[in-house]
C-alpha cells in the first residue's frame, strides 16, 4: 500500500482523537483522582470501551493473528481461556471498586500497601509493575512499527512507526489524564471492532465463502488440530495461558480501571460490554491469522501476518486503512494506559514511601513528569525488535503473576502480612526475570508457572511466620463486602449528583 495513503489515514485519526481528547477535559485536573481515575465518575459505556481498548492491543490483531498463523487453532483455545479468566473480575471487580471508593486508592499498589499496613509492601509491588510493564508497553510500540512497515513495504520504517505511537501516547496522556485516554479509547474501540469484522467478511467472501475457507484450512497441515505441527505442546500452552487467566487482577493498568466507574451499575456495564467485545474480537483475530496462513504460507515472521494481509489485494484500501487505524489506536491506548498507571504508582507509592509528607499536588506533578520518561524507556526496549509479539506479551505478564497471591490474600486471607508480600514479590519476581533473561525452561515449564508457584509458597510461608495486621485486615475485608442495600444507596446518590 502506498505510504501516502497510510499517512493520510493516520492524519485523520490524529485529528479525530485529539478532538475527542480535548473535548473530554472538564477543566484542570488538580488532584490524583481526577487525573489518573477520571474523578471516579466514568460511565458504563466509556468504561467498557476503554477497558477493551486497553486490554486488546497489539496482542490481538498482531499477536494473536500471528500466533494463529504459527500454531493453528490452538491459539483460539488459548485466548478463550483468557476470556474465562476474565470471570475473576466478577469476583474481584466489585471488591476493588468498593475499597477504592472507601479508602480513596489511586493505584493497586497503594491498595496493597494499605491492606498490609506497609508502604514498603506497596512500593515493592509498584517497582515490580514497572519492571514487567515497560517491556509490555514496548511490545505495543513494536506492534505499530511492524504494522506500518509491513503495510507499506518498509516505505514507513519500523522506527517511524514506533516514534509515532510514542508521541501520540504522550500527547493523549498529557491532555487530561484518564478522561482523554478513555474518550479516545471509545472512538478507537468502535473503529477496531467494526473495521476488523468487515475485513473478515470481505476476506472470507474472496476465498469463496465460509465452506471454501474451512476446506482450505483442512488441507493445511496442523491448522485445525492441537498441537498441530508441534507448536502448542502442553508446556507451551500452559506457559502462554497461565498469565492470561490472571491478567485482569495481575496487570495494574487493567485492575486500576476497576476504581474508575461512577457506580456499581457502571461497573457491571463495563464488564458485560468488555466480555461481548472480547468474544467477537477473539474470533476476528483468529480468522485473520487463518486467512494469512492460507494466502501467504511462507512469511518469514508470523507477526507480519496482519500487516501483509492488510497490504494485499484481498482487502480494499479504504477498509484496510480503517483497520490499520483501529490497530494503531489499540496499541496507543495500551501504551498510554500503562504510562498513566506506572507514573501514578511511581509518584503515589514509590515517591510517597520515600517522602511520606509529600503533597498530592507534588505527587501529581511528578507523575506527569514521569510520563515521557516511561515512554522513552519503552521506545528503547521496542528497538530490540524481539520476535513474536504474542509470546513477548505473555512473558511480560508472566512476571506480574507474582502479584496474584498478595492481591487474592488481601481480600480473602486475614493472615497475610507485609513481609510475605515483599519476600514473595522480590524472590519470585527475580526468578521470573532470570528465567526469561536466560531463556531457561526449568523442567520444561515456562517462567510464569514457577513464578506463581514460588510466589504462593513464599507468601503463605512467610506470612505464617510473621505477625499480621488483623485490625487492618478486618476493616479492609469488611469494606470489600458491603451489602446490596448500601451499594444501591451509593448508586442512587451518584445518579442524583449527575
Amino acid at each position: 500500500m502506498p505510504a501516502e495513503w497510510v499517512w493520510t489515514g493516520v492524519g485523520v485519526y490524529v485529528v479525530l482523537a485529539l478532538a475527542a481528547a480535548v473535548l473530554s477535559r472538564p477543566g484542570r485536573s488538580e488532584d490524583m483522582s481526577a487525573y489518573f481515575l477520571g474523578g471516579r465518575r466514568m460511565g458504563g459505556f466509556v468504561s467498557a470501551m476503554s477497558y477493551s481498548a486497553t486490554t486488546y492491543s497489539a496482542f490481538m490483531m498482531i499477536g494473536l493473528a500471528g500466533l494463529t498463523y504459527a500454531g493453528g487453532v490452538g491459539a483460539l483455545g488459548f485466548e478463550l481461556l483468557y476470556l474465562c479468566g476474565v470471570t475473576l473480575v466478577l469476583v474481584f471487580g466489585p471488591r476493588f471498586w468498593r475499597v477504592g471508593k472507601r479508602f480513596g486508592f489511586i493505584t493497586p499498589s497503594e491498595m496493597i500497601g494499605h491492606r498490609y499496613g506497609s508502604r514498603s509492601a506497596g512500593a515493592t509491588t509498584a517497582l515490580a509493575s514497572c519492571i514487567f510493564l515497560i517491556p509490555y508497553a514496548a511490545v505495543q510500540l513494536a506492534g505499530v512499527g511492524y504494522l506500518l512497515s509491513g503495510m507499506t513495504g518498509d516505505a514507513i520504517s519500523f522506527t517511524q512507526g514506533t516514534l509515532l505511537a510514542m508521541a501520540l501516547a504522550i500527547v493523549f496522556a498529557m491532555v487530561a489524564g484518564l478522561r482523554s485516554v478513555a474518550w479516545t479509547d471509545s472512538l478507537q474501540s468502535v473503529l477496531m471492532i467494526i473495521g476488523a469484522t468487515l475485513v473478515v467478511i470481505v476476506v472470507i467472501w474472496q476465498f469463496g465463502g465460509l465452506g471454501a475457507f474451512f476446506d482450505g484450512l483442512a488441507e493445511q497441515p496442523g491448522a485445525m488440530s492441537v498441537p498441530g505441527e508441534g507448536y502448542f505442546t502442553f508446556s507451551t500452552f500452559l506457559a502462554l495461558t497461565l498469565p492470561w487467566i490472571f491478567f485482569s487482577i495481575s496487570n495494574p493498568q487493567v485492575s486500576q480501571r476497576l476504581f474508575t466507574p461512577g457506580s456499581m451499575k457502571d461497573l457491571r456495564r463495563m464488564l458485560l460490554g468488555f466480555l461481548v467485545f472480547g468474544f467477537i474480537y477473539t474470533f476476528v483475530s483468529v480468522f485473520w491469522g487463518f486467512a494469512a496462513r492460507l494466502h501467504f504460507p511462507d512469511l518469514e515472521s508470523s507477526d507480519m501476518a496482519t500487516p501483509t494481509l492488510l497490504g494485499s489485494e484481498l482487502v480494499p484500501t479504504p477498509l484496510a486503512l480503517i483497520v490499520m487505524i483501529g490497530i494503531l489506536a489499540a496499541c496507543v491506548s495500551t501504551i498510554d494506559s500503562i504510562m498513566l498507571t506506572l507514573s501514578s504508582t511511581l509518584s503515589r507509592d514509590v515517591y510517597a514511601a520515600v517522602r511520606p509528607r509529600s503533597s498530592e499536588r507534588g505527587q501529581l506533578r511528578l507523575g506527569k513528569l514521569a510520563l515521557p520518561v516511561i515512554a522513552g524507556l519503552a521506545y528503547w526496549f521496542a528497538h530490540l525488535e524481539l520476535d513474536l509479539v504474542a509470546v513477548l506479551s505473555v512473558s511480560a505478564s508472566a512476571g506480574l503473576l507474582v502479584l496474584v497471591p498478595p492481591t487474592v490474600g488481601a481480600f480473602f486471607w486475614k493472615r497475610g502480612t507485609a513481609a510475605g508480600v515483599i519476600v514473595s514479590v522480590v524472590v519470585a519476581g527475580a526468578l521470573v526475570f532470570a528465567l526469561e533473561a536466560t531463556g531457561t525452561l526449568f523442567l520444561g515449564q515456562g517462567s510464569g508457572v514457577w513464578g506463581l508457584l514460588v510466589s504462593v509458597l513464599l507468601f503463605v510461608g512467610v506470612s505464617l511466620l510473621t505477625r499480621p495486621p488483623r485490625d487492618r485486615a478486618e476493616e479492609f475485608i469488611a469494606a470489600s463486602r458491603r451489602g446490596r442495600r448500601e451499594t444501591s444507596d451509593d448508586d442512587a446518590a451518584l445518579a442524583a449528583q449527575r
